[in-house]
């Protein structure tokens, strides 16, 4: 039995996401051709075929409109974790949620965003602002599941823990590939984030911590966790 049956959004509500995602496209298509602070809401607006006044409908600025970007690849994941039993494990979901992604073209928007931000701290700031967003709707798909019952330290805990991993796990994918985008380099950042979420669910256990100890008069083994 999945947590939430799957229901289908009317013809408002599928225009509303599809306006939404132009204006998320455009967005990142201009910060692409022209780089960052070349271009305004009213370039993304005549981009992606809106008026101005309907930008402001759906973003406050230029940077949440970037920020959607990212919101959307973990908008995508929380859709799949929803889908998962009820009697799973919280972090066996997260983990098979972004399994379920499997084609890495999925993280390729959120990828690029990031590779193109790391030298702007206000566009930085509007990434932090996704992840924020991505905590809230973890907390609120936790509860659901859990129940309202359900320990408000141990929700957002596990929230923070989560967005924590996925964070660390772009950072060590941009540090590894640099603004590569290939196939190959995105579905590294896919295991990268698939294997953070892992390290969590196992109380981040690793082969060095489950190893035999040192013979008698052996040097200790440095601690790597």
């Amino acid at each position: 039995m999945s947590t939430s049956e799957t229901v289908v959004p009317s013809r408002r509500e599928q225009n509303k996401l599809a306006t939404r995602q132009a204006i998320a496209d455009a967005a990142l298509a201009l910060l692409r051709s022209k780089g960052i602070g070349n271009f305004t809401v009213e370039d993304i607006a005549e981009e992606a075929g809106v008026s101005r006044r309907t930008f402001f409908n759906y973003f406050p600025s230029l940077e949440a409109a970037l920020a959607a970007v990212t919101e959307g690849f973990l908008d995508n994941a929380l859709e799949q974790f929803r889908l998962r039993p009820n009697n799973e494990p919280i972090l066996e979901s997260a983990r098979a949620a972004l399994m379920a992604l499997a084609d890495p073209m999925t993280v390729a928007p959120m990828a690029e965003l990031f590779s193109l931000t790391q030298d702007n701290r206000s566009l930085a700031r509007s990434e932090l602002e996704a992840w924020d967003h991505c905590t809230t709707q973890i907390i609120d798909a936790a509860r659901h599941r859990l129940g309202p019952e359900a320990d408000e330290l141990y929700l957002r805990a596990l929230a923070g823990s989560v967005v924590s991993c996925g964070k660390a796990a772009m950072s060590v994918w941009f540090e590894e590939r640099g603004p590569d985008l290939s196939a190959e380099s995105l579905a590294a950042l896919r295991q990268h984030l698939i294997n953070a979420i892992g390290l969590l669910g196992s109380g981040f256990t690793t082969t060095a911590d489950t190893s035999p100890p040192p013979a008698p008069g052996a040097p200790p083994r440095q601690n790597r966790g």
